[in-house]
């Protein structure tokens, strides 16, 4: 029997609906679950063949728990070991080398020095920074800053001047943040992507109110969702990801992917609506199930993007897709998607 488990916190919508789905589907050998964390002694495997991981971003004890479970052989969506070590910072430098545009941006150091550092340890950074160098390669006021290493809508600010800057900046303590250029854009689209090769584009409105931010109707071409599509696969391709929403503002026909760091989206009916929800079940349901079919008792079961797999090679990272342990294969076009 292979068991597939799903491990969750607070959300309900999704991890009954996937594991009633999966079950649904009667397939031969397989069966689902939430995951059951029982005691966890070093080294040893767990039950699950495959497991999807929707909380251990926010609980450190899950997140070893799942990476010893890959190492026993369980394949974990997404990658514990790669989801630790990515950032958005990181994000939208590799996309400048795989030809996905994203707006300007630049990193921040943290304006309260983390805990146990002290002058010293910040020897090597220049003091102070060129704030009107970075805001003019920025374009300019309006900006984003929002933290590096994600947290939905949190900590996120628009500043419009340098006023505004330093007041928000001065209240992000030891965050790391992120200075962003701000996309003016004509449409906004939230997308999906499982397994490497479904994708959905949901139109979004981010300036809605949250309970309406589904409730829109984007009039563009035809060749520009596929243009998304594609960009959907390039960038999960190249991060490796199993289970992630891509995020694009689109400013004079061009789509600008703007969060793409999202190992844990919404996929709760009540935020994405009936359609789309019943989209993200039936197709994390068929992932996860080819993923237990082609597990391999005791192996590597991890997904691994091609930035890894290039690094390996000693090669810059590849623009589209190739060299991924994610299927390379598209299968369905985009239908309708924010934090």
């Amino acid at each position: 029997m292979k068991k597939i488990g799903i491990l969750h916190g607070k959300e309900t919508s999704f991890p009954e609906a996937f594991v009633a789905r999966v079950n649904s589907k009667n397939v031969k050998g397989i069966h689902a679950e939430p995951t059951l964390v029982d005691e966890l002694v070093q080294g040893n495997p767990t039950p699950y063949a495959v497991m999807i991981d929707r909380i251990s971003q926010d609980v450190p004890f899950y997140r070893a728990y799942l990476k010893n479970a890959a190492l026993n052989g369980t394949a974990v969506l997404n990658n514990p070991f790669w989801w630790s070590a990515d950032e958005k910072f990181f994000n939208n430098c590799l996309s400048t080398k795989i030809g996905v545009p994203v707006p300007r941006t630049i990193l921040l150091p943290s304006k309260q020095m983390p805990p146990d550092t002290s002058a010293q340890s910040f020897r090597n950074m220049k003091y102070p920074l060129d704030w009107e160098k970075m805001i003019d390669y920025l374009g300019g006021f309006p900006l984003f800053m929002k933290p590096h290493a994600g947290g939905g809508w949190k900590n996120v600010y628009k500043v419009n001047n340098f006023d505004e800057f330093f007041r928000d900046y001065n209240e992000t303590n030891t965050l790391v943040m992120l200075l962003q250029e701000a996309i003016d854009f004509d449409a906004y689209f939230r997308c999906y992507c499982l397994g490497g090769k479904f994708v959905r584009i949901m139109d979004y409105e981010p300036r809605n109110p949250h309970h309406l931010r589904y409730v829109a109707d984007h009039k563009i071409s035809k060749a520009l969702r596929e243009q998304m599509h594609d960009l959907v696969l390039r960038i999960n391709h190249a991060l490796g990801y199993d289970f992630n929403t891509v995020e694009f503002a689109i400013r004079d026909g061009i789509p600008y992917a703007i969060d793409f760091c999202n190992p844990a989206p919404d996929a709760d009916v009540a935020s994405v609506g009936e359609e789309n929800f019943e989209w993200v079940v039936e197709n994390a349901a068929n992932m996860a199930i080819e993923r237990a079919l082609a597990h391999k008792e005791g192996g590597n079961n991890l997904t691994w993007g091609t930035f890894i797999h290039d690094s390996v090679a000693d090669k810059m990272p590849s623009t589209p897709g190739g060299g991924s342990a994610a299927p390379k294969k598209a299968s369905g076009k985009a239908s309708k998607a924010k934090k």
